[in-house]
């Protein structure tokens, strides 16, 4: 999330504080377009923690041809 805020910085000229309002802006879009319980997997990301998908992104992997 710093290197993100860092490049909103520097490369929009935004505030620390408002590339922080942008992250969790779009971060609260992403999370409210999501099904129920994938919530909780952006929310361990976005934490740095490694997500438990439940086999989710295995599942995936097999509509992009994976």
């Amino acid at each position: 999330m710093d290197e993100l805020k860092k490049q909103l910085s520097e490369k929009l000229g935004l505030s620390e504080e408002m590339s922080q309002q942008a992250i969790d802006m779009v971060l609260g879009f992403v999370k409210d377009k999501l099904p129920e319980g994938m919530q909780d997997i952006v929310n361990s990301a976005v934490n740095g923690e490694m997500p438990d998908t439940g086999g989710l992104l295995d599942k995936a992997k097999g509509l992009f041809g994976g």
